[in-house]
């Protein structure tokens, strides 16, 4: 089982202590947004605001396919997400020169830091991709998100009131 496999364990194999009850709701929902074939194979979490604030931060279509691929490799704080550009290149059916232009363009803007790795005794392996870069930027604009969502919360509260 890899570590994809493991975030997305259908609710019925959860466990008081494998899962909390959120997690588990959380779960369910997504299978039930999804369902359970599709969930099963694991899924990733992208936080809204990336989608929100995307010609913000100004991430073209190309970088944003990229930086979907980089994040469905995100399974747990502390560890790089790592795939090869050949591995996104076929998913997204671009060449693997677009990604790298990709990839300098996303490490230039501040929001991925490539991240050497190498086999024991064999020479480099896949880039690893620290995002923590994107998440410091997305938390900055979160509260801009959070603000314009109230006031619009409270324009629809006057609109509501009875006269």
């Amino acid at each position: 089982m890899n570590a994809n496999d493991q975030i997305a364990a259908p609710v019925e194999e959860a466990t008081p202590t494998t899962t909390t009850a959120p997690a588990a709701a959380e779960s369910l929902r997504s299978r039930q947004l999804w369902t359970g074939p599709v969930i099963d194979r694991g899924y990733s979490i992208v936080p809204a605001i990336l989608m929100w604030g995307q010609a913000r931060l100004g991430i073209t279509p190309n970088e944003m396919n990229v930086l979907l691929q980089i994040i469905s490799h995100r399974w747990s704080p502390g560890n790089d997400p790592w795939i090869a550009k050949e591995t996104i290149a076929a998913r997204i059916g671009k060449d693997a020169r677009t990604i790298q232009r990709c990839l300098t363009s996303l490490e230039k803007k501040g929001l991925v830091r490539r991240v050497r790795r190498f086999k024991p005794s064999k020479g480099q392996d896949a880039n690893g991709y620290d995002v923590g870069e994107l998440v410091e930027k997305l938390k900055a604009i979160a509260p801009e998100f959070a603000k314009v969502s109230d006031q619009n919360k409270r324009r629809r509260a006057k609109v509501e009131k009875v006269g």
